[in-house]
């Protein structure tokens, strides 16, 4: 027997399917990644989960997001590129990284066992960016970097705790290069969020009508 729907309804359940899709994560990597106002009011959750992020770790969202720029390009299934054999043939990845935080398979379990984040994905935005702010607070206890200290911060992710302290970095002209780019990036970004910062934190309230 068929059931008709009232037009009130359906407008309900209309509505209802507009704010959930509006409050849904977008997994599409952002259209401009240099620009954090346009990227956070292109993924109206991302500024959340920083948020979260920055005041469970207390690492600045703009340094937290210069190295996730670096690491992945916000692209939730990065991975490293392939090596090559004979030149020609694909070989295997050089590390396990993976996600918008690429972060190495130990690393990510040694984070979930800290935390006890369990079910964290390397793919979701939301888990990426607290595993970045949880690594810093680490690189802050283990290493004695500050917080707002970006280019250190970045050697000590890329290199890994031991390696920055025995200055690995030091052989790596390449990584200093891209270190000063990130926190190039840092600073251009907290400048874009002191610009949209207050519209972020009026808008970014997802909620439904209250039927």
């Amino acid at each position: 027997m068929l059931i008709l729907i009232k037009q009130p309804v359906k407008t309900i359940i209309l509505l209802t399917v507009i704010f959930i899709t509006g409050c849904s994560w977008n997994k599409s990597p952002p259209k401009d990644i240099n620009n954090l106002c346009k990227l956070f009011y292109q993924n109206n959750k991302w500024y959340k989960h920083s948020k979260t992020a920055s005041n469970r770790w207390g690492v600045p969202i703009p340094v937290m997001m210069a190295i996730m720029h670096q690491e992945s390009k916000f692209i939730s299934s990065a991975k490293p590129p392939r090596t090559k054999c004979l030149f020609i043939f694909p070989g295997p990845r050089p590390s396990s990284a993976f996600g918008y935080s690429q972060a190495i398979d130990s690393t990510w379990k040694q984070y979930i066992k800290k935390t006890q984040n369990t079910g964290a994905d390397r793919d979701d935005f939301a888990d990426a960016i607290d595993f970045i702010g949880w690594y810093c607070n680490l690189s802050k206890i283990k290493c004695k970097i500050s917080k707002k200290d970006t280019y250190n911060l970045y050697l000590a992710y890329h290199e890994g705790h031991g390696g920055f302290l025995k200055k690995t970095y030091n052989r790596k002209p390449w990584l200093k290069k891209t270190a000063k780019k990130v926190r190039l990036k840092a600073n251009s970004y907290s400048y874009q969020l002191s610009q949209c910062r207050h519209n972020l934190n009026k808008s970014n309230k997802c909620f439904l009508w209250p039927f």
